[in-house]
């Protein structure tokens, strides 16, 4: 029987923050208590005891927004791999997206997935059901309460999954029994853009163009197109990845749980501003792309006060080779997975969040939107799937501790000020100090819908 008790840590849940100790047994919480361990409980306790003192202890962070590239696509990354990765960073469940190849576009592939990850993946999963101009019938027949969502591009991006019929459009916002995520950019407006820089550029076109080609205006047309669709049918919207002040107007500051209409940020855009291209160049190559400080910081305020709700990655290895090309010819995205807890402590350091309000965005809040059972919250009752941080540990992102696949990092380089210390997935220490236990195995995440 397996035995955990925390004791000492500092106990960051529910926007409280209070010293006290964690109990599990047989993967599951089964006591939390502010203070001291009770005499008794200490006395009889017959398992591992962690002394968390002086550390942050938190839920596993929840990633709403992976790309594993498993099928198809595995000199990038894999499931394992990415898993191995996230785990390290924290992240004890995440929800991957269907552009692989082949894409996740019907319950077969989709089914291979979950078989797959029960058999690589170190971390709590699910899958994505990707849409595309003519599988209506597969996404209205998806189970609630196995799939994480519909995954929906309204503008192109890794992969060619666009959805580009009104048609088909109106169906999956009318009959997707599961929430719809969406990648939001307006495909007219940046291939005119593209058209546009090719003629006056060629092949000179620099990486700091990214976001004039990739504009705030195909963002907020297509962000604005979906929320107008969701309102008219009544559907459950979740939008990826928001870049722009401009798309703030689509969101409500008010409590996640009576919003239909939600919005996530991703660290990338919480973190670089359209400065960081001098130095780092297609190595923050992302769609939508990284925009202004301007957008950077109406992004971290929106996060604050609650118009937007999700902090998530959009992990997308790609090989350091492929994103040296030129601007034309490498592809967008970047792998992040590892460091996104770290990069959102390192902003409370900063003082730009509450360590509150960053449990609340990556933990909390993506179990509350899709409703993941028993997860997202340090709860009686609930899996232990806990973080353990060290607050006060200097290190810097080097080739040598990076776990992605693809081998490099956009944070190569940079000093953070806090590590993750111990994460536990279902009552198993999985990781310490870096080092993964490769051989766990996760659970398939279930959603209460």
């Amino acid at each position: 029987m397996s035995k955990i008790l925390i004791k000492n840590g500092t106990i960051i849940n529910e926007g409280l923050s209070f010293c006290g100790y964690i109990l599990s047994e047989n993967g599951m919480i089964v006591e939390i208590g502010e203070g001291n361990v009770p005499d008794l409980l200490e006395q009889n306790f017959h398992g591992e005891t962690i002394d968390a003192k002086g550390k942050l202890v938190i839920p596993g962070v929840i990633d709403d927004q992976v790309h594993f590239r498993e099928p198809g696509l595995t000199h990038k990354g894999d499931i394992h791999s990415g898993s191995i990765a996230g785990v390290a960073g924290g992240v004890t469940s995440y929800m991957e997206m269907p552009n692989t190849s082949p894409s996740t576009t019907n319950q077969t592939q989709w089914e291979w997935k979950m078989e797959r990850a029960a058999e690589t993946s170190v971390a709590n999963y699910s899958f994505y059901m990707g849409a595309t101009n003519d599988n209506i019938d597969s996404i209205s027949k998806l189970d609630p309460k196995r799939v994480c969502g519909v995954k929906l591009f309204m503008g192109s991006s890794t992969g060619n999954m666009l959805v580009d019929s009104e048609k088909m459009l109106s169906a999956i916002f009318a009959e997707s029994p599961t929430l719809i995520a969406t990648h939001c950019e307006d495909e007219a407006t940046i291939q005119a853009n593209i058209k546009r820089f090719r003629v006056e550029y060629g092949n000179d076109v620099l990486p700091s163009m990214h976001p004039l080609i990739r504009s705030s205006e195909a963002c907020y047309k297509s962000s604005s197109r979906a929320a107008n669709l969701a309102s008219k049918y009544g559907a459950d919207l979740h939008i990826l990845h928001i870049s722009t002040e401009q798309e703030l107007s689509i969101f409500d500051a008010k409590p996640l749980e009576q919003k239909k209409i939600t919005g996530e940020v991703c660290v990338h855009h919480l973190w670089f501003d359209e400065r960081d291209y001098a130095t780092k160049g297609n190595l923050i190559k992302w769609n939508p792309a990284i925009k202004s400080e301007r957008d950077r910081d109406a992004l971290r305020e929106a996060l604050i006060i609650g118009k937007l709700d999700i902090v998530a990655t959009d992990h997308a290895p790609h090989t350091l080779e492929e994103k040296l090309k030129d601007y034309w010819q490498a592809p967008s995205g970047g792998p992040l997975l590892q460091h996104s807890l770290v990069a959102m402590i390192e902003m409370v350091n900063q003082g730009v969040f509450s360590i509150e309000n960053v449990v609340t965005r990556m933990c909390h809040a993506p179990a509350i939107r899709y409703k993941v059972d028993k997860r997202g919250f340090l709860r009686q009752g609930y899996y232990a799937d806990i973080v353990i941080v060290n607050p006060n540990m200097s290190w810097q992102v080097s080739k040598e501790n990076i776990l992605y696949k693809c081998g490099w990092s956009p944070f190569e380089g940079v000093n953070f000020n806090n590590s993750v210390e111990t994460t536990i997935i279902n009552g198993k220490v999985v990781c310490r100090n870096g080092d993964v236990n490769r051989d766990y195995r996760g659970m398939s995440l279930h959603f209460n819908r």
